[in-house]
């Protein structure tokens, strides 16, 4: 009955324009969509109108993810804080966007798209700007779950609402532009971070998103189509909805904070028995439910399960360099924050220049070859990288090869964690230092050192991504084409 009456909500839309008092109330009250305005929505060339919104948030997200990976060492020396409460700064982002992504996701197939789309912008946008308000970490931290949610709300969309815009016949090519936008979102992040923290106080880091999100929110009122063809009666999972933000929060803490509290403490057991609880009434509640937020059948097939690994060990490597690099650039190579960022800007560049070129050899040459063989050039930067750390200023032109071959790497695998890799950091500081709380007390040997650890962990998540995404395309290939 609730799907039944969101789907004639959004068909009786409002016959005002977007910009007139009636289309907001009725958002407001109502749940209608409004149409577009209709100088736009009239162009021949509309739908690229849409993509490009679609890329103000794509821009704005990734420039927004990479560039808080710059701004840690900032906080760890700003508030004297231990290196896994910063790490929080990333990881409850991270959280909070994975909590409520299929939350949002299925919410958008009942009542429409885009109001929620708009209504992320404008979330994450008031996210921003308190998080630029913040004077304490647990404030930024709390600030940061906002600015999460609001990012779960785009990217829960963004995919579908350029598919309804384009149709099958450019689907592809819209997609590309999304992705490119991505990637100049996070090439520029490193860069900009880097020049704003070594100009501006820190908070400026997250009120650079603050106009951008504005006009991205008037862009979505104006422009984004009202959603079409929604079910006529469907169901919300409640019970899957509450239990899944809790069970992966008292995941990432345990895994986050388990090191300083102790594998005994009640603390730790808490969590993990959280953790456990919650997870498998999750995984009870999905089996049971008509409309499942997480369909697990899909898991039982061998070529998504491997793919879905694959791919979270090629992210794990990523933002696990990302997390990692700040803070050797800054205090093992004495970097400016400007400096650092701008050499950290050769992987998300070479991955920007590879991903295209990989997206064309995969029509001609197949997945397989690309993916296994980008996470194993992966795996051989990481060594290199291992090998050459070592502080000295002579040692930077492989450092930088390293990097760039890693963005190769991950251009190939791409195209077609923090929190594990802040934990193994902070463990290792603390076995070389006797004070694994930051990196402040650590020397540059010492940094090294354990920075050297991390990448052993990181040419493991490697590794797998490379072994499973060759098991994903042998399990594609023993399934019975249907018929």
């Amino acid at each position: 009955m609730i799907g039944r009456t969101m789907r004639v909500r959004q068909h009786v839309a409002s016959a005002s324009g977007p910009a007139s008092f009636a289309a907001l109330r009725d958002a407001v009250c109502r749940g209608r969509e409004p149409p577009p305005v209709h100088v736009v929505a009239g162009l021949q060339s509309y739908r690229w109108f849409v993509v490009g919104t679609i890329c103000v948030a794509a821009v704005m997200a990734w420039v927004d993810s990479s560039i808080t990976q710059m701004l840690l060492p900032r906080l760890e020396r700003e508030f004297g804080a231990k290196l896994s409460t910063v790490s929080w700064v990333a990881v409850a982002y991270l959280l909070a966007m994975a909590a409520f992504l299929p939350i949002f996701g299925r919410l958008a197939d009942m009542v429409g798209r885009k109001l929620l789309y708009t209504g992320g912008f404008l979330l994450f946008t008031v996210g921003s700007a308190l998080c630029g308000l913040a004077e304490n970490l647990p404030v930024l931290i709390g600030f940061r779950v906002i600015q999460g949610i609001g990012a779960s709300l785009l990217s829960a969309n963004s995919v579908a609402i350029v598919v309804a815009a384009v149709g099958g016949a450019q689907r592809g090519r819209a997609l590309g532009i999304v992705s490119a936008a991505q990637a100049v979102g996070f090439a520029a992040g490193p860069a900009i971070g880097g020049l704003v923290l070594n100009v501006l106080d820190w908070h400026w880091v997250f009120w650079i998103n603050v106009p951008v999100g504005l006009a991205g929110t008037v862009l979505g009122w104006f422009v984004l189509p009202p959603t079409k063809e929604l079910p006529a009666d469907s169901r919300f999972d409640w019970k899957g909805a509450v239990l899944i933000a809790p069970a992966l929060t008292a995941l990432i803490a345990g895994v986050n904070e388990g090191y300083a509290w102790g594998a005994t403490s009640p603390a730790f057991i808490g969590c993990a028995l959280a953790a456990a609880i919650l997870l498998t009434l999750f995984a009870r509640s999905e089996q049971r439910a008509q409309d499942p937020l997480i369909d697990l059948r899909l898991f039982q097939k061998r070529a998504f399960a491997a793919a879905n690994v694959a791919a979270l060990m090629c992210y794990a490597a990523l933002f696990g360099l990302f997390f990692l690099m700040p803070f050797v650039l800054v205090r093992a190579y004495g970097a400016s924050t400007f400096t650092a960022g701008l050499r950290l800007t050769v992987l998300p560049v070479m991955l920007a220049a590879v991903a295209p070129l990989a997206g064309v050899l995969c029509d001609r040459l197949g997945p397989r070859l690309l993916t296994v063989s980008g996470m194993l050039i992966c795996v051989a930067a990481l060594a290199l990288l291992f090998a050459v750390l070592d502080g000295a200023p002579a040692s930077l032109p492989l450092v930088m090869l390293a990097l760039a071959l890693f963005g190769l790497g991950q251009g190939l695998f791409i195209s077609p964690s923090n929190s594990a890799t802040s934990v193994l950091l902070a463990w290792r500081l603390a076995v070389l230092t006797g004070s694994g709380h930051n990196t402040l007390h650590a020397g540059p040997p010492q940094l090294l050192s354990a920075s050297r650890d991390v990448i052993v962990l990181l040419v493991a998540f490697a590794t797998i991504g490379a072994a499973t995404s060759f098991a994903r395309h042998a399990a594609t290939a023993e399934e019975p084409t249907p018929q």
